[in-house]
């Protein structure tokens, strides 16, 4: 007679970048999926079998990401992947995962070509994070209606998928508010110098400038700004929240604004914030709370699927509806997206992230 008996070792696959430029958000979400592996291995397991994770560096790169997937899916017999944090990487994956029947869940990858592309829905593509246009719909709600700015500078990466995204969303709210827009730069990803932009920038003398990449380039920027003598304030969205940023560029990004997904000070994720310092000894970074959730909905599936089946575990994130830590997550199956979700305002005071506002535009 077969055995029909459960394994006892599944396999959940990660992906993102541990080398380069985001290496410091990618290790943050490797350890904090490992963490909670071990933490529902330690009581009693995912339907009773134990959770191995198994984590490919992507080097931020997207065929990378794509090779990534393959091994997960092929030979690792992963039967879900979390991850990448970056659109560039999760756009490309969904190819494999429609071959490999295997669901993936994005941490945070906003471009909404992650999960629908010319209005279909990709069937093994979601993600715990809001989206660009909805991100860059905040900034310039927020930058017009709430901070009264009125006139408005872009400096964008236009090699990166997820700061056109932005500028194009800020732009079309901005401008529908009202305002206007005074100057629009853009540089190209591997940049060092952004004084001639910068300059041009000045020129054209803005109230904020809109600010859509990460915060190593955010770093840079801001610095060179403050020193041609730019006062405009400051703003970005969900790629310049590390502690990396206040260490590069603490004076010149004080008193700027971002839109992040939640607020660091919540007491919701003060024990996850807690358990990953002590188990790790340094602070988690934001991908590590929506690592988090992306293991959450993970779990959730497979207990209400009731199945190791990656197919019955993708049909089952389709129905998700579960309260994370940043925030409800709502899966719509017509986008595979968290619909609803509140952004959060956050401003840097005092070397600080401080939350503002909870803000939907």
């Amino acid at each position: 007679m077969a055995s029909t008996s459960l394994p006892k070792v599944v396999k959940l696959g990660w992906i993102g970048s541990l080398t380069g430029d985001q290496a410091v958000w990618g290790q943050c979400e490797f350890n904090t999926v490992k963490m909670l592996a071990e933490e529902v291995n330690a009581s009693g397991g995912l339907l009773g079998a134990q959770i191995e994770v198994i984590g490919y560096d992507t080097r931020g790169d997207a065929l990378e990401a794509v090779n990534a997937v393959r091994r997960l899916t092929s030979q690792d017999k992963a039967i879900c992947i979390i991850g990448p944090n970056a659109s560039g990487q999760a756009i490309p994956i969904s190819s494999v995962l429609e071959e490999m029947k295997v669901p993936d869940i994005a941490t945070v990858a906003t471009n909404p070509k992650v999960t629908v592309v010319d209005g279909k829905v990709k069937p093994f593509n979601f993600r715990v994070c809001f989206i660009d246009p909805y991100q860059g719909a905040v900034a310039a709600g927020y930058a017009f209606d709430v901070l009264g700015f009125r006139r408005a500078a872009v400096l964008y990466d236009v090699a990166d998928d997820y700061s056109q995204g932005l500028t194009e969303f800020f732009i079309q709210t901005f401008t529908e508010k009202g305002g206007q827009i005074v100057a629009k730069e853009a540089f190209k990803f591997g940049d060092t110098d952004f004084r001639p932009q910068l300059s041009k920038i000045k020129a054209a003398n803005p109230d904020v400038i809109f600010m859509p990449y990460f915060f190593k380039e955010v770093a840079l920027s801001a610095n060179q700004a403050r020193e041609l003598g730019i006062r405009a304030t400051l703003m970005g969205g969900d790629g310049w929240p590390s502690e990396v940023l206040l260490e590069m560029a603490a004076d010149a990004v004080e008193g700027s604004y971002l839109v992040n997904h939640l607020d660091f000070d919540d007491p919701e994720v003060a024990e996850f914030k807690a358990a990953y310092e002590a188990k790790y000894g340094r602070k988690v970074e934001l991908n590590g709370f929506l690592a988090h959730d992306a293991f959450a909905v993970f779990v959730d599936a497979v207990r209400r699927a009731g199945s190791f089946d990656p197919v019955a575990i993708r049909d089952a994130i389709e129905t998700t509806s579960i309260k994370g830590i940043t925030g409800t997550i709502n899966i719509d199956p017509n986008t595979h997206n968290p619909e609803g979700k509140e952004a959060a305002i956050i401003k840097i005071e005092g070397g600080k992230y401080v939350f503002q506002q909870k803000y939907a535009p």
